[in-house]
């Protein structure tokens, strides 16, 4: 049985693919759109990146999370509502720098294949639904940083 409850604390096992410690759990997804919640314990953090083929749009259900954008930092309140473009000018990272949790939702396309990059970490990342050459699913990670060698 599925829990489809934004407030309910029954969570995905497995990767964090927040970067930064969140718990998460995904929510009924369509062939277009699709969303998933997280909650972000004191110190946690979602990693700063950005992706080249998805729009994300968050909404904050519990907390007062710290929003990082190319404009600099903000707090965000409960019920704040922020939407970010795909390409560099969308990039965003979230921290939890209370002792309280914080939990959002992240509602975004999912086009496949997409390009993410992750600027703190100097990595780019290439996925895809489809299977590669290698005989899996599309998931390669590059390292920026290997190119000036």
């Amino acid at each position: 049985m599925s829990d489809d409850n934004v407030f309910t604390g029954a969570w995905d096992p497995g990767e964090d693919w927040s970067g930064g410690g969140a718990l998460s759990k995904s929510l009924p997804r369509g062939d277009v759109i699709g969303a998933s919640v997280y909650e972000l314990g004191p110190g946690n953090f979602a990693i700063y990146h950005f992706h080249h083929g998805a729009e994300e749009l968050l909404i904050v259900l519990r907390g007062t999370p710290t929003l990082r954008t190319q404009d600099g930092e903000r707090v965000l309140d409960e019920g704040d509502v922020v939407h970010f473009p795909a390409g560099p000018e969308g990039a965003h990272g979230l921290r939890n720098d209370t002792d309280e949790p914080v939990r959002f939702v992240m509602i975004s396309d999912h086009p496949s294949p997409e390009v993410v990059e992750y600027p703190d970490l100097g990595q780019i990342t290439a996925q895809a639904r489809t299977d590669s050459q290698t005989g899996e699913r599309l998931w390669l990670i590059h390292d920026v940083a290997s190119d000036d060698g």
